[in-house]
């Protein structure tokens, strides 16, 4: 039997999308780079916004085509966040759907799967508790290859209710696994090669997993102990929110070594008033001082964001004031995008909804902003020397791409490296988004 996985979304969703692929590898499925190819597919989906929600509708269409002219076993797998959203909408929207994986269910799908087949289930085949302590108890078996940079999740799921978002529902509560856990998958995936890691978690600054000793054990802690290992090169994590950052974490990315000094933290807006309509839980000027204090622990940190136009309510006057806070922090990369009702959220709910031509407008300004201080961000490097862990091929003959220290995508001549080595890069030039190098000898 042969599987294919399609990821959107999130750094988490890739995540679970390895865990799954360990998962049907490990019984004996044979992973394959096209849908056409495979007896078993799986979309891993996102609901972070209606367009997330609509791509995965358009590629349902297209698999039925698939499946229709299959003289084999052909199921199609919706997981994700969306799978746990909306469920039901999948059901009367693609009945051809088989099953269906929230994503604290992950780790069932190769029984699942195996189950479907022997049984010649009619029925589409729902599985969305949400209870995230059974998928990490359950997840690991097989580890299949790795590249030289993999995610590890340590934390899931959300607390914090704010108003725009569904992954409180689509997740669940907060929950961080133990540092003993962590520790094992770490070092089964140094064995695989892996020499960079991000932590993940929704919010994984609120990281607050049982120590080796039975006590409780934060970010800061998980990441000296992690900094520990033999073989780990590099560490980084995301995503973070701004009221769970305190002095642990500037003094780890001051006295780790591989803690990369890069650093997202989404501010969502610049507006009072619109972060508590958010409910963000934490004030611009709080953000900013956030910003001054991990700046005074590491003062070379560059800092990326996200940001949400058109929130319901917003006015000039509070978009003015998100476009202020881009220019004192000074970005070195953000993402943007307008609003987009989610079902189920507080926000969806609002009677102040802000058109959709103010949104683009908005979101043009900001972009424009943010583009100008990642070029100016990319253009000092020139002439500088970073040091660059190679992560893949590059699409030119005789190129690698790898990762700097800030988080650059930087291409070089691949004379005398090798994809896993961190060399010295010379900066020569910015293209659009990367640097280009040259490897000093």
């Amino acid at each position: 039997m042969r599987f294919f996985i399609k990821s959107y979304g999130c750094q988490m969703n890739s995540y679970d999308s390895q865990r799954m692929s360990d998962m049907l590898a490990g019984v004996g499925y044979e992973l394959v780079p096209s849908p056409e190819d495979a007896n078993v597919v799986v979309l891993n989906t996102c609901s972070i916004r209606d367009k997330a929600d609509e791509k995965v509708f358009s590629d349902l269409g297209r698999l039925k085509s698939i499946k229709d002219k299959s003289s084999e076993d052909f199921l199609i797998v919706v997981a994700g966040c969306m799978a746990q959203l909306r469920s039901q909408d999948i059901i009367k929207r693609a009945p051809y759907v088989d099953i269906i994986l929230g994503p604290q269910n992950i780790q069932q799908i190769a029984a699942i799967v195996d189950d479907f087949i022997k049984n010649k289930a009619l029925d589409t085949v729902v599985s969305t508790s949400m209870d995230a302590n059974s998928k990490f108890n359950q997840l690991f078996g097989k580890f299949s290859n790795r590249s030289v940079s993999e995610f590890l999740t340590i934390q899931e799921g959300c607390d914090n209710f704010c108003t725009y978002c569904v992954v409180p529902y689509t997740r669940g509560r907060e929950f961080s696994r133990s540092v003993a856990d962590i520790i094992n998958e770490t070092k089964n995936l140094i064995s695989l090669g892996v020499r960079e890691i991000t932590l993940l978690g929704q919010n994984v600054n609120s990281y607050n997993g049982e120590d080796l000793g039975g006590k409780s054990c934060n970010l800061s802690g998980l990441l000296f102990r992690l900094a520990d290992i033999d073989g780990l090169k590099r560490l980084r994590y995301t995503t973070s929110n701004p009221k769970d950052v305190d002095c642990s974490i500037a003094e780890a990315h001051r006295d780790i070594d591989i803690l990369m000094p890069s650093l997202h933290l989404p501010v969502q807006s610049g507006s009072d008033a619109i972060l508590r309509k958010m409910n963000r839980k934490y004030t611009q000027g709080e953000y900013l001082r956030c910003i001054d204090m991990l700046r005074s622990y590491r003062p070379d940190i560059a800092f990326s964001s996200d940001f949400i136009v058109g929130f319901p309510g917003e006015t000039d006057e509070d978009f003015e004031e998100t476009l202020e806070l881009v220019k004192k922090v000074n970005y070195a990369q953000a993402y943007s995008f307008k609003y987009s009702p989610r079902p189920g959220t507080a926000a969806a709910k609002m009677n102040d909804q802000i058109s959709d031509d103010v949104k683009s407008e908005r979101l043009q300004i900001l972009q424009d902003l943010l583009n100008d201080q990642q070029s100016q961000f990319n253009e000092n490097f020139i002439g500088r020397c970073l040091k660059v862990l190679f992560v893949k091929n590059g699409k030119h003959e005789n190129q690698l791409v790898g990762r700097s220290e800030y988080s650059h995508a930087v291409s070089v001549s691949a004379d005398n490296v090798s994809i896993g080595d961190i060399a010295s890069v010379r900066i020569t030039s910015v293209a659009s988004h990367s640097l280009i190098g040259t490897i000093e000898r």
